[in-house]
């Protein structure tokens, strides 16, 4: 899966749908599910990969994550990693405009549901257990050289 490929099917998401997050990425996950088992570990790798680069100080830096402390708010690491996931679900524009400048980034929103887009294709399109795990780690503190 390329990279386009990859925002092509982020760009299913259905915004209209918004609160109620399983019908926001029903035709995503409906797309992806109709594509080959190696396309849809693809995918989370690359979701991956995307939440990876975003796992940094310079993007938490508006908040408390545990002991990193610049202003008197807390924010969980799963809270964190939820924000970074709005971050991708919102398309390559707003990755790109974050990933330049770290300002944009949304500690107020979450979209924590686009974790489990490729394990519910994967189980729709197999019927199998979902085992896989992603090439790098999106678990915030992974990203190890973007925390000093």
């Amino acid at each position: 899966m390329t990279n386009d490929e990859f925002w092509s099917l982020i760009d299913l998401l259905d915004w209209e749908k918004t609160g109620d997050d399983e019908a926001v990425i029903e035709p995503l996950v409906k797309s992806l599910s109709q594509k080959a088992e190696e396309e849809i570990l693809a995918f989370e790798d690359i979701l991956s990969e995307k939440l990876f680069n975003l796992d940094a100080e310079v993007f938490a830096s508006k908040r408390n994550i545990f002991g990193f402390k610049k202003k008197n708010e807390y924010i969980s690491a799963d809270d964190f990693l939820y924000s970074r996931c709005t971050v991708v679900a919102n398309g390559p524009e707003f990755y790109d405009e974050v990933i330049r400048n770290p300002r944009k980034f949304p500690h107020d929103l979450d979209f924590e549901i686009i974790l489990v887009v490729a394990t519910v294709a994967f189980i729709r399109k197999t019927g199998k257990e979902w085992d896989y795990v992603p090439k790098v780690s999106y678990e915030t503190f992974s990203n190890k050289e973007a925390w000093k």
